[in-house]
């Protein structure tokens, strides 16, 4: 039986309520001082751990802090300087046309419009989102890996594709939520539901998760 749109609501509303209890203190984990910093670092991101991006962007930003710094940068010192990163190669070459393409296009600064985003170069719609989102408070709803299976554990969605589930999020999730939901299920993602090992059986979404191990929701109600 098809679940309707307004139960989908109830429930994503509740597992809102849950998740902002377990994460109170839920933000993006990219270390950033602009919204350039913020580009450039979800740019890095890709097949890389937050944590290692940070270790790197602090010496990155030394030397080219802007736009207009970067725009003058060799690709062979900035892909020197985020190896650790993995896929440096084209990391830097998208980072130097991307800092050339703001500086020709937009006068060194990050604009704050989806469409413009996507057009820069290295620039998809998850990278944009978290720029709009975390960088301008502009409602983004960032659909990433964590995203895309917890959401489906939780039948929110059942698609695969991100583009596709961000659309089907948006008609279920309150606008003023978009931002925040992202940070809390990548939060419980690392915290509760892993991939390879969920803690079901610890999960504060146990009891209205239609994906809970059995053993998990026996043990949640004992």
């Amino acid at each position: 039986m098809r679940e309707s749109l307004e139960n989908k609501q109830e429930r994503l509303r509740r597992t809102l309520n849950r998740l902002y209890e377990s994460y109170p203190d839920s933000k993006c984990s990219l270390e950033h001082r602009s919204p350039f910093q913020l580009l450039i670092s979800t740019m890095l991101s890709a097949q890389c751990t937050d944590d290692r991006v940070n270790k790197v962007t602090p010496q990155l930003f030394k030397f080219y802090p802007t736009a207009t710094a970067m725009a003058g940068a060799s690709i062979e010192h900035l892909a020197d300087l985020v190896r650790s990163t993995g896929f440096f190669n084209s990391k830097s070459k998208n980072m130097s046309a991307c800092a050339r393409t703001l500086l020709e296009e937009h006068g060194g600064e990050v604009p704050a419009d989806l469409d413009a985003l996507v057009k820069l170069p290295g620039v998809g719609r998850k990278t944009a989102n978290v720029v709009l989102g975390t960088g301008f408070h502009i409602p983004g709803l960032v659909v990433d890996t964590h995203v895309i299976r917890i959401a489906n554990l939780l039948r929110f969605t059942q698609q695969k594709d991100a583009v596709k589930i961000e659309y089907e999020l948006q008609k279920i999730i309150d606008q003023d939520h978009w931002v925040m939901f992202t940070h809390l299920i990548i939060d419980h993602g690392r915290a509760v539901c892993i991939a390879r090992r969920p803690q079901c059986h610890v999960c504060v979404l146990a009891e209205f998760c239609p994906s809970v191990l059995p053993e998990a929701a026996i043990n949640k109600k004992q």
